[in-house]
C-alpha cells in the first residue's frame, strides 16, 4: 500500500521534532510545512527556536517568519495558507511533512475548522468589559451556562478564547462548540498519516532546560528588548510566545538574568507538558514515535 504523501508530525517544544523533519527532507526531497504558531513570527526565530538559515536552506521550508509581530494569525489563516502549498507539492506527487505543536492547526486540518459567524461589536465588547470589569471566575460561569463545552477547553488566564466563546454564544445564539461540531475535515481522509513524538518525560524535560539556556546564549534577551521597544498590545500571540513575559523582568530591572532563567525554564517545561496532555487526548490513534524518526 502506498503511503499517504501528507505527514503530519506533532509534539511538545524541545523534542526535537525540526531535527527529525530535516533528516527527512533530506533524504526524500520533501516540504518542510511549519505548523507552530510561533514560528509564524519573523520577530520570534530565538525564542522559537525556528530552523536556522542554514537548516531552511538545506531543505525547503515554508510558512517560517511570514508574519510580523503587530498581526495576529487565527487558525483559519494559518490553513488558508498552508492548503495551496499543500495541494501544490501533492499535486506534483512531492510529499510534505507538517511539523509543529499548535494542536489547533492539526485539529483544523484532520477534524475541520468551523465557519463561526461574527457575533457582532456589540457582543464582543459586552464580554470583553465583562472580563475586565468582574474577573475570569464570573465569565466562566457565564459561558459555563451557555457552552460548557466550550468553557472546559479554555485554558487559565486565556482571556482571547473566554472572551471569544461568551461573545459567540450571546451574539450568534448558538454556543461555539455548537458550531464547531458542524465541520468537515479540511484534509480528507486517508491523504494524511499522523505521528506523534513523544519522548521520555525527563529527557523533554532536560531538553526544555538546555532550549532556554541556548536561547539566552543565542540573543533572545535582545529580541525580547527589540519587541518590547515596538509598544505593541500585550495581547497579540507573538507577545504571548514563552519567554517575553519572563526575560522582559531582566529588561524592566525586575528580575537577574539567572532568576529569569529558572522561571523560562520553568514556563518552558509546563509548555511542553501542556502540549503533551493535548495531543494525548486530541490524537490518541497517531502513531507514537521517539528520536529514531520517521521514515522516508
Amino acid at each position: 500500500m502506498t503511503s499517504p504523501l501528507i505527514t503530519l508530525l506533532a509534539g511538545p517544544t524541545a523534542s526535537g521534532k525540526s531535527a527529525l523533519a530535516l533528516d527527512w527532507a533530506q533524504r526524500n526531497g520533501g516540504l518542510i510545512l511549519n505548523a507552530d504558531s510561533q514560528q509564524l513570527y519573523a520577530d520570534l526565530r530565538v525564542l522559537t527556536a525556528r530552523p536556522s538559515a542554514q537548516d531552511e536552506a538545506t531543505a525547503d521550508h515554508a510558512l517560517y517568519g511570514i508574519a510580523d509581530a503587530a498581526e495576529a494569525w487565527s487558525v483559519g489563516r494559518w490553513t488558508r495558507a498552508a492548503l495551496p502549498l499543500i495541494a501544490a507539492a501533492t499535486g506534483e506527487n512531492r510529499p510534505v511533512l507538517l511539523v509543529g505543536g499548535t494542536g489547533l492547526y492539526f485539529h483544523a486540518l484532520t477534524r475541520g475548522l468551523a465557519e463561526v459567524p461574527e457575533p457582532g461589536e456589540a457582543a464582543r465588547a459586552a464580554a470583553a468589559t465583562l472580563f475586565d470589569d468582574a474577573g475570569e471566575s464570573v465569565v466562566r460561569e457565564r459561558l459555563r451556562t451557555l457552552d460548557p463545552a466550550a468553557e472546559a477547553t479554555i485554558g487559565p488566564r486565556d482571556r482571547q478564547r473566554l472572551v471569544r466563546a461568551l461573545a459567540v454564544a450571546e451574539g450568534t445564539g448558538r454556543p461555539l462548540s455548537a458550531w464547531q461540531a458542524a465541520t468537515l475535515p479540511l484534509l480528507s481522509r486517508g491523504s494524511w498519516r499522523g505521528h506523534v513524538l513523544e519522548p521520555d518525560r525527563a529527557a523533554l524535560y532536560a531538553g526544555c532546560d538546555a532550549r532556554a539556556v541556548a536561547m539566552i546564549e543565542t540573543g533572545a534577551l535582545a529580541e525580547v528588548e527589540a519587541l518590547l521597544a515596538r509598544g505593541l498590545s500585550p495581547e497579540l500571540p507573538a507577545m504571548k510566545a514563552v519567554g517575553v513575559r519572563e526575560l522582559a523582568t531582566v529588561i524592566r530591572g525586575e528580575a537577574s538574568l539567572d532568576e529569569a532563567l529558572v522561571q523560562l525554564q520553568q514556563a518552558t517545561r509546563n509548555y511542553a507538558k501542556r502540549q503533551l496532555t493535548w495531543f494525548r487526548n486530541q490524537t490518541p490513534d497517531w502513531a507514537r514515535i521517539g528520536p529514531a524518526g520517521l521514515e522516508a
